[in-house]
């Protein structure tokens, strides 16, 4: 029987969104168009706390983070920000910084100039500038320092700060149709149509459409889907990506991944954040290493080497496999801060690390390099294979280190930069 694979189907569409630009000195960082899409994350210190800050900031730069977000709700976190902004130059970080602002964003960016100038992006929430006819004068002010700054911004809606006098019109109107919609779709209605609403109040003041991204958040995995296929049917801006609330551990992880590979997967996304809840003790750079591999998984982007390991079975009743494939790991992200500067596209490199002669053998000739451990009953002995083609065999008990001798050399030989005047 003759099949066709509907290959154009299998990879992501074009995206249709404008670009917009987050500039910082003179780094500048392009989101939405041909950009790949890029990895937002947000700090959960005490602004105020310059130090404190500017550490997080930097550890989620280094994890991956593009872009970072910083809470600034009081007059102290504002004056803070350029302080937050000075140490991190210092450390050599260029990472962008952006503002996000509820309730009184718009006296936090008239009053501190210092804080509007110093951050790259401005995040707004529509839900929260403001009620009645105070909505627009303050809205309007916030806007007003994105133009006056020449900064771009996030209009973030956000369904549990979702403009209450916007959704009880939307209610109001779906009551009188003939066929009145659930409730649930007049909320994604509502989300979609403050997020549109206020990006064209913002074009009417002056602000350019490269210069607006757009976000509607939500916590339900089907929920953000239905909303951003929609958002994404009316307008072409640049969207932020990100499941709100998306809980702890395996359960933030999972929802966070489920959501995001299928809009990412249909072309809908320019940046993305997991919003996870940090277990206790973890570190807040998870959200942004969950992230990294949700684009990785998708072949989107390469940030870090990829592994390949057997989930193992009763042929590998020993945990060396599992053993050498975390050792592995945790080496190949902890060389990549060096590794990216010196070895320009070592992130595409993909290895092996297998547990018995079923697999192996076939798993590692397909990586680029890769190594099929002795199974329970087999020889001892762990070929190994470069390129598709065997290497060497290894023996012994310095296997571990043997092979990551290995990956080191392969690395440098095939990722090194020439040497001045000839070759390596």
């Amino acid at each position: 029987m003759q099949t066709s694979l509907p290959v154009e189907a299998a990879w992501p569409k074009a995206r249709r969104s404008r670009q917009a630009s987050v500039i910082w000195g003179t780094n500048v960082i392009t989101v939405g168009g041909d950009a790949p899409v890029r990895l937002q994350s947000m700090t959960n210190t005490d602004t105020v706390d310059v130090i404190g800050t500017a550490i997080q900031v930097k550890e989620l730069a280094l994890a991956g983070s593009e872009l970072v977000r910083l809470t600034v709700n009081t007059p102290q976190a504002a004056q803070a920000v350029p302080h937050i902004r000075e140490q991190l130059d210092r450390m050599g970080i260029a990472v962008p910084l952006i503002g996000d602002f509820h309730y009184n964003g718009h006296r936090l960016l008239s009053d501190y100039p210092d804080c509007a100038q110093t951050l790259s992006k401005y995040r707004i929430n529509p839900g929260n500038v403001g009620k009645g006819d105070k909505h627009d004068t303050q809205f309007g002010l916030m806007i007003e320092a994105a133009l006056r700054w020449d900064k771009p911004v996030r209009i973030g809606v956000n369904w549990g700060s979702l403009d209450q006098e916007l959704l009880a019109g939307l209610m109001d109107e779906n009551s009188r149709r003939s066929a009145p919609w659930p409730a649930k779709l007049v909320t994604y209605e509502a989300l979609v149509t403050s997020a549109l609403e206020s990006a064209r109040r913002a074009v009417a003041m002056g602000m350019e459409p490269h210069q607006i991204i757009l976000s509607c958040k939500v916590s339900g995995v089907q929920d953000l889907i239905s909303v951003y296929r929609e958002l994404a049917k009316r307008c072409d801006y640049p969207l932020h990506l990100g499941l709100t609330e998306a809980g702890m551990g395996t359960k933030g992880a999972v929802a966070s991944t489920a959501a995001l590979a299928i809009l990412l997967q249909e072309g809908i996304g320019d940046t993305i954040r997991v919003s996870l809840t940090p277990q206790p003790g973890e570190a807040r750079t998870q959200e942004v290493v969950i992230a990294a591999e949700i684009l990785q998984a998708l072949e989107l982007r390469s940030f870090v080497p990829s592994v390949t390991a057997c989930p193992g079975c009763g042929r590998t009743t020993s945990s060396t496999f599992q053993e050498l494939t975390q050792q592995i790991e945790d080496f190949l992200r902890l060389q990549m801060p060096l590794w990216r500067e010196k070895y320009p596209g070592v992130e595409k490199l993909k290895v092996a690390v297998m547990g018995c002669i079923v697999n192996g053998p076939g798993e590692s000739k397909q990586a680029d390099i890769g190594i099929s451990l002795p199974g329970t009953g087999e020889a001892p002995a762990a070929p190994v294979f470069m390129d598709g083609e065997k290497y060497t065999t290894l023996r012994g008990e310095d296997i571990a280190q043997e092979f990551q001798k290995i990956v080191e050399n392969y690395v440098e030989k095939r990722f090194g930069r020439p040497a001045a005047g000839g070759v390596l």
